[in-house]
C-alpha cells in the first residue's frame, strides 16, 4: 500500500493505493488547518480500508508550489512517515500533480497556482503519445504574461483557474480550455500514480534533503522595535 497525500493548499487530499488501484481518497477544504486535520484524516482512511500504517510501501507527497504552511505540514509529515516506517518517498510538484488530471487530452495542460500579489504559479505538460513531459518549468507569472506565451490551443487546470477562467476566454478566445469546476480539483490519485512510476523506475528522493518547491521565498514579519 502507498500513500498520496497533498497539502499544497487550502484544499487537501489524501489517498491511500494498493497495486495502482485506489482504494480511498479524500480531498477537502482544510483551509489553514492542516496541522490538526491531515493525521486524523489518514488514520481515518486507514480504518475505513482496513489497513495498518505498517503496511505502508512509500510515501509520494506533493512539495509545491503552494502555501508555505500546508506545504510545511505535508513534507514534515511525509518525511516523518518514511523515517519511522523506513519506506521511500517521491516529492511531485505540486503544479503536475494538477496538470496530469488532464493529460488523456493529448493537448499542452497549464497549471496555474494563485500565489498572491496578483501573481501566479504556472508549468505546463503535455501526454505526447504515451510520454508524459514538461514543457515550461514552474515559474512565477501574471495571467498577462502567461497569455501572451500561449500560442496553440492549451488546457488550463487549477483551483483557481474559475476565479481567471472570463480573462483566459477574453484574451486568448479558442485556445482557452477551461474544465469543468469539479475536474479543477487536485486529487491525491492522480498524485498518486505519478509516485508510482517513479518508484518503480527507482528514482526516489532522499527523505533527509526533499525540501518543498516555494519558488518565492515566504514574506517574513520584522519584528516591532520597543
Amino acid at each position: 500500500m502507498h500513500i498520496a497525500l497533498d497539502t499544497s493548499t487550502d484544499m487537501a487530499s489524501l489517498a491511500l493505493v494498493q497495486d495502482e488501484t485506489v482504494l480511498v481518497e479524500t480531498t477537502w477544504r482544510c483551509q489553514q488547518s492542516h496541522t490538526t486535520q491531515l493525521l486524523p484524516r489518514l488514520s481515518q482512511l486507514l480504518e475505513q480500508a482496513g489497513l495498518d500504517i505498517k503496511s505502508a510501501e512509500g510515501i509520494i507527497v506533493a512539495r509545491g508550489p503552494g502555501s508555505y504552511t500546508g506545504l510545511r505540514v505535508g513534507i514534515s509529515t511525509a518525511k516523518g512517515l518514511a523515517f519511522s516506517l523506513g519506506i521511500p518517498i517521491v516529492g511531485i510538484s505540486t503544479l503536475e500533480a494538477d496538470a496530469y488530471q488532464h493529460a488523456e487530452t493529448g493537448s499542452p495542460v497549464c497549471s496555474i497556482l494563485n500565489i498572491g500579489r496578483g501573481e501566479i504559479a504556472a508549468a505546463t505538460y503535455q501526454m505526447k503519445g504515451r510520454k508524459w513531459s514538461q514543457l515550461a518549468a514552474e515559474h512565477i507569472s501574471t495571467v498577462d504574461a502567461l497569455c501572451s506565451e500561449i500560442t496553440t490551443k492549451t488546457v488550463f487546470c487549477g483551483e483557481y483557474v474559475p476565479s481567471v477562467a472570463a480573462e483566459l476566454k477574453k484574451k486568448l478566445k479558442q485556445m482557452a480550455v477551461i474544465p469543468s469546476p469539479a475536474s479543477l480539483l487536485r486529487r491525491a490519485g492522480f498524485l498518486a500514480e505519478l509516485g508510482l512510476k517513479r518508484i518503480k523506475a527507482g528514482d526516489c528522493d532522499d527523505p533527509a534533503t526533499l525540501q518543498p518547491l516555494y519558488l518565492r521565498a515566504p514574506a517574513i514579519t520584522q519584528p516591532k522595535k520597543r
